[in-house]
């Protein structure tokens, strides 16, 4: 059943009104960021395909067919010895999944899954192949997977998960019926966090927050060092505004680009951004809910009433684009001091 599924009801109400018609197209893209829930509904489509006692279109929960579905754990690619050219399977026999071995999806698990693709079910009404990171695909595997897409068997469904649809080929794109998902919005993160992971009010709050639309990021985050990033990037902010201090930025930048903590480098970023932008509100009047980190309120209040609207869209702007320069081999230390220093000319 759907509802279990948190958030995107939109979305809900659509794959409902296909299963009501029996009008489910061949290939579907789910689009939208990751941790979000799009593979949970993936396989949830399995099961009201495949399900042995339907309630109304949805599946029922219990039949051994949705039982095995659900129960399914597709184990990662966790060697290099592992078949990485094959569909993972499911505990049912029509349902299977491909997803990428080292960021890349191999062209002969696309293969195996056009050839597949062509057997009638084994066990159940439908076969369904979910293609997880889609956007994973080299031009190898893309063009096969094209042949599959143009003419898909009545009885075989495609869903490609994505966080990035436009990294696929127009071509996939168009033979596709896209479904968009949203990001989840804190409360439905927490009511979840409460309810069902038994957190405490105050870490269930914060994980929410900290998300920012993503039940998967919620759940993985590592709060401590979240908090220590925090206070890191509240300090670079501090020191452009409250009390101008260059010496402070540069040993900021110093932590920042070591090498050690290289793994958090565009998680600060990130951090800081998202500083900037709460500060932003606040100084222009939004209510404290609507800030991420609303658990420092007073150290935001004290930044953004130092924050010109001028300040805030420059600062945003000179992060933007200091992350596309790390697309190209530069200095990382040389360029944090730039964009640091760059940021308290503009103050």
């Amino acid at each position: 059943m759907f509802e279990p599924i948190i958030g995107n009801q939109r979305v809900k109400d659509i794959l409902r009104r296909m299963l009501t018609a029996r009008r489910v197209p061949g290939a579907q893209l789910f689009a939208g960021m990751d941790g979000i829930g799009k593979k949970l509904f993936a396989l949830e489509m399995a099961k009201a395909l495949n399900c042995r006692a339907p309630k109304g279109v949805e599946a029922c929960d219990a039949c051994p067919s949705c039982a095995r579905i659900k129960s399914s754990r597709f184990p990662n690619y966790d060697n290099d010895e592992a078949n990485r050219e094959k569909i993972i399977w499911s505990e049912h026999a029509d349902v299977g999944l491909v997803r990428p071995f080292k960021n890349i999806i191999r062209v002969a698990a696309i293969r195996e899954l056009e050839r597949e693709a062509n057997f009638r079910p084994y066990e159940g009404a439908a076969r369904l192949f979910i293609i997880e990171d889609a956007d994973r695909m080299n031009e190898q595997s893309s063009n096969a997977l094209l042949k599959t897409l143009e003419e898909p068997p009545r009885t075989t469904h495609l869903i490609l998960v994505t966080s990035r649809p436009g990294a696929l080929l127009p071509t996939i794109r168009s033979r596709c019926q896209t479904l968009r998902f949203a990001p989840l919005t804190a409360r439905e993160i927490e009511a979840h966090l409460l309810r069902d992971k038994k957190m405490p009010n105050a870490e269930a709050a914060l994980r929410a927050r900290a998300a920012q639309g993503s039940i998967g990021r919620a759940l993985s985050i590592d709060l401590e060092s979240y908090q220590e990033q925090r206070e890191a990037m509240i300090a670079v902010l501090e020191a452009l505004t409250i009390k101008p201090d260059r010496v402070r930025l540069l040993r900021a930048s110093e932590e920042l680009s070591d090498a050690k903590r290289k793994d958090e480098y565009e998680p600060r970023l990130d951090m800081l951004a998202t500083l900037i932008h709460d500060s932003w509100a606040l100084a222009l009047g939004a209510p404290i809910e609507q800030a991420v980190n609303s658990d420092i309120r007073e150290r935001l209040s004290r930044v953004g009433a130092r924050l010109e609207s001028r300040l805030a869209s420059l600062w945003l702007a000179q992060i933007e684009q200091h992350r596309r320069g790390l697309d190209v081999n530069i200095n990382r230390k040389v360029a944090t001091d730039a964009l640091l220093l760059g940021m308290a000319e503009g103050a």
